[in-house]
């Protein structure tokens, strides 16, 4: 990692509120993948494709006590949307992705708001236990998660109670979605275990409700051994079809270095006579800053009943 210090923290900080900030520090972080992989049954047959991230972040000390932190991506290709000049075209929205500022204090906790990559409480959560397999392999719609525009504040809530985390968001109105509060409970207080609740809305007007969004995960770890489930409920309003995901992973440390995992993951859909289905076995090998992954992905029913696909991956990522 490589540190620049005293780079216009104090700027920065002015433009906030009137008081001054003690030397900060501004440091990047940054990580790159390659991936080999193959989705049987289309013509595309074996792919390559690379990633890359640089991650700045900066922080300082406020003469009150408080301290101040910005957060900015570079991810080149990342956003295919360029929201001020209203276009879609894929790297229209790169290199700049996700940027934020967190302003926290003992007594306060942090709040954190996002000019783009904003996540309500929920959102902090609500990835399945196996880890999205149907959002990071195949082609596949999925349901969507609790309203966070880029009017969202993040307050993570000072602890009142040992190994207990607590979230809460609040969106502004925006372009058809009234504004609505979101939020989010770990309790990891019991050694091995984490439990959390979650609750959040897709957003909705008076005249046109929105889907309630509820995540509930738990989570144990013993010795080499670790497993996980979630549910995550979407309580679609009367005459739309509600959908649930359950999802589970259970993982075997053979090594320090060499990890081996399987997860699944089942989504149903009210008025749908079947389930779409995901299961994916892989291992991973890390070595200092190095991870090589390997991985075999099966669908089932993805896209309609009957329908089933397979994908392998290869991957090897870099974080420096």
């Amino acid at each position: 990692m490589n540190n620049f210090k005293k780079i216009g923290l104090t700027a920065l900080a002015g433009s906030l509120v009137a008081t001054s900030v003690y030397a900060g520090e501004m440091s990047v972080a940054g990580s790159a993948s390659l991936r080999m992989s193959n989705h049987a049954g289309t013509d595309g047959g074996k792919t390559m494709a690379m990633g890359n991230q640089l991650t700045f972040t900066g922080s300082g000390e406020m003469d009150n006590g408080m301290n101040v932190a910005l957060s900015f991506i570079l991810d080149q290709g990342d956003n295919t949307v360029d929201a001020e000049a209203a276009t879609t075209a894929a790297g229209t929205g790169g290199p700049f992705d996700s940027h934020s500022i967190t302003i926290s204090s003992d007594a306060m906790g942090s709040v954190v708001f996002a000019g783009e990559g904003a996540s309500s409480a929920q959102n902090t959560i609500d990835t399945t236990a196996a880890g999205d397999i149907w959002d990071n392999t195949f082609t596949y719609t999925g349901p969507t998660n609790s309203n966070a525009s880029n009017k969202t504040l993040l307050w993570a809530l000072p602890t009142f109670v040992d190994g207990l985390d607590t979230k809460v968001s609040y969106t502004g109105a925006s372009a058809g979605k009234d504004s609505q509060i979101s939020y989010a409970l770990t309790y990891s207080g019991i050694e091995g275990a984490s439990i959390s609740y979650g609750f959040g809305e897709t957003g909705g007007t008076d005249a046109a409700e929105g889907t309630d969004v509820t995540t509930m995960k738990a989570s144990f770890a013993f010795g080499p051994v670790s497993a996980g489930m979630s549910i995550n409920d979407y309580a679609a309003p009367t005459g739309t079809a509600s959908e649930e995901q359950s999802s589970y992973k259970v993982s075997y440390s053979i090594t320090d270095e060499l990890s081996v995992s399987y997860g699944s993951e089942t989504h149903e859909t009210t008025g749908q006579s079947f389930d779409e289905e995901f299961s994916q076995i892989s291992v991973a090998y890390t070595t200092g800053g190095l991870t090589l992954s390997a991985s075999q992905t099966d669908a089932e029913n993805a896209t309609t009943s009957g329908n089933e696909e397979e994908m392998w991956n290869v991957g090897l990522s870099f974080a420096f």
